[in-house]
């Protein structure tokens, strides 16, 4: 009866524990990738936003340049679109009440929902620092106090002449210009850093264009003053750097209120932004957007977190799926191996072997060690059947010739005294066989080696089986090599030589031929015992080394012998280190060599 299979705990099922691995690395897979794609792609955000606002910080400062330079809006059209190639971007400009001024756009395309700057070079500085966007007038706004060609070149010479004033008295600085086209020399100390000599405020001093336009701008600022308890009278300020590009002219300190306070400051801007109104293009509102209307970058909206969540899904339920499929194919196999396993021993149960992986390798090792198995239970039971056999033959012989002895129907005469001393030898070789083989088996064979010479070796062989070599009328021959050593145990293999020659004898008709042969080969020594008797049959060679094995089932014991005799051949030349072959064709006698290490001559003058 088959035994039940073992019911295994759900925790130590090693598909359980396939698939909790694969969705723990999944999981694991999933979430690191995951936080690193979270991480490199709110890097590349923010670092896309960044870029988007600097590039609309330029976008807005190139259109304010445009309005601060320009009356009104017309070509602007061209610069709009120059930007948009430019930087990527959708920009479009509309009035204050919405009309449309230019778009780069196709025409009828929605503008985003929500303004992004609003274009007023006379609110809004974004010269003075790139990138930002102060309060106040543009600096590129002069309107009436842009220099014509003759005053800029008579402030250049002025001011080419007091830096080389400055340079004598060891001071230096550089030359540059503001909007209007008036040159100013630029120090790192400002006014200050100017030596005396050099500070004769020709350079500062408004020229005529300068002077009409404050003009204007101080008549301007006393109508709006009109209305104040206080006036104040409008002047450049001496010994100043005079830039009248930038109106706010206060925050420059190029001109002053004598006397003023906030309320004649506020006229001073009102009366500048009057000024210059007239100059500047009408305010306008800045869209800036994507130039193919599709928001830049990656965000956590909800659209998105639900395709990080359906593909996080996915991906598990492949892993699951694909490792279920795999862990189903893996134990398919295991739970037949255990099932096989679990049979009854003399079934011998095979597993199919239907795959060339790891698994199919272990099932069919598993049908390897099953057939050995088998094999050897065969043997087993062979070999107690053949010992059965053997030890009852000789004890039958002693016991019937003893109880006719004892019966009074045969006198106790010498010959029948041999005849049981025979076969009480016989019997005790048998058992000297066996106990060999199990010494062999159990490793508590001992060998006591020393120098054997082969060719004395061979000639004890010979003699112990001459005689009855003579009797059955057979040859027995030796051709040796004097000189060929051994270091082997003497007895063991005068036993294992003898058995061959022995085995030879038995097998080889009257008038025929054994011969042993010894001889070097390399560092081997070679001993040949060669017959010419029947032979052994090609499929029966491999067999020959087996214990109770016998070409002939139906021989006698007396004509087979006991059939350990070649087994214990081969064990105790293998003991030494050696190997036995035999080789035969069926009618023309059988060979069978032996190589066992050779040793040099113990009496050698080399030694």
């Amino acid at each position: 009866m088959t035994p039940p299979s073992p019911v295994i705990p759900w925790r130590k099922s090693l598909l359980v524990r396939l698939l909790l691995t694969s969705v723990a690395i999944a999981v694991l897979s999933v979430g690191a990738t995951a936080w690193l794609a979270v991480q490199i792609t709110t890097r590349a955000v923010q670092e896309e936003r960044g870029q988007v606002l600097s590039d609309d910080s330029t976008i807005l400062r190139k259109l304010s340049g445009f309005a601060a330079t320009h009356a009104d809006w017309t070509g602007v059209q061209t610069t709009v679109r120059t930007l948009s190639r430019t930087m990527d971007r959708r920009i479009a400009l509309t009035s204050a009440n919405g009309r449309p001024i230019a778009d780069s756009a196709a025409p009828g395309t929605a503008l985003p929902v929500r303004a992004s700057a609003a274009v007023d070079p006379l609110s809004t500085d974004t010269y003075t620092e790139p990138g930002a966007q102060l309060v106040g007038i543009d600096p590129r706004v002069v309107g009436p106090y842009l220099l014509p060609r003759a005053e800029r070149e008579q402030v250049k010479a002025l001011a080419e002449k007091r830096l080389a004033c400055m340079r004598r008295y060891g001071s230096n600085g550089s030359i540059g210009r503001v909007p209007g086209g008036r040159t100013v020399i630029i120090t790192d100390g400002g006014e200050a850093s100017v030596p005396t000599q050099c500070a004769d405020g020709a350079l500062n001093a408004p020229t005529l264009t300068e002077k009409r336009a404050l003009f204007v701008l101080s008549a301007l600022t006393e109508a709006c003053l009109d209305r104040e308890p206080k006036h104040a009278t409008l002047k450049g300020k001496a010994g100043a750097p005079f830039t009248p590009g930038r109106v706010s002219i206060p925050a420059h300190g190029n001109v002053r209120w004598v006397g003023g306070n906030q309320q004649t400051q506020s006229c001073v801007d009102s009366a500048t932004r009057k000024q210059l109104d007239p100059y500047v293009a009408p305010r306008a509102s800045l869209y800036l957007g994507n130039l193919r209307q599709q928001p830049a970058g990656f965000d956590l909206s909800p659209a998105n977190k639900a395709k990080i969540f359906g593909v996080t899904g996915l991906v598990l339920a492949v892993t699951v799926a694909m490792t279920t499929v795999v862990a189903i194919r893996l134990v398919r196999p295991l739970r037949a191996l255990t099932a096989a396993a679990q049979q009854p021993p003399q079934q011998h149960a095979r597993v199919a072997v239907t795959t060339k992986d790891e698994t199919g390798y272990l099932a069919a090792a598993f049908n390897d060690l099953t057939a050995r198995r088998e094999q050897m239970e065969s043997q087993r039971k062979a070999m107690v059947s053949d010992i059965a056999h053997e030890l009852r033959t000789p004890l039958t012989n002693i016991r019937g010739w003893l109880e006719v002895t004892r019966d009074g129907l045969l006198d106790p005469d010498p010959g029948l005294i041999a005849s049981l001393h025979d076969e009480a030898l016989l019997l005790q070789h048998i058992i000297d066989d066996l106990q060999d083989l199990a010494a062999v088996d159990a490793g508590t064979l001992r060998l006591h080696r020393e120098p054997v010479g082969v060719d004395e070796l061979v000639a004890q062989v010979v003699t112990a089986h001459s005689t009855r070599a003579e009797a059955s009328g057979i040859r027995l021959l030796t051709r040796t090599d004097p000189g060929l050593w051994l270091d082997a145990d003497p007895v063991r293999m005068r036993q294992a030589l003898g058995n061959l020659v022995a085995n030879a004898l038995r097998h080889t008709p009257t008038d025929g031929t054994v011969t042993v042969i010894a001889q070097p080969a390399g560092d081997l020594a070679v001993l040949t015992v060669e017959d010419t008797g029947d032979g052994i049959a090609p499929e029966d060679l491999p067999q020959v080394f087996e214990r109770f094995w016998r070409a002939e089932k139906s021989r006698s014991r007396r004509t087979g012998g006991s059939g350990l005799g070649l087994s214990i051949v081969r064990q105790f030349v293998e003991a030494h280190g050696g190997t036995v072959t035999a080789d035969s064709e069926p009618g023309t006698g059988a060979v069978f060599t032996v190589r066992l290490p050779r040793r040099p001559d113990p009496d050698s003058p080399s030694q």
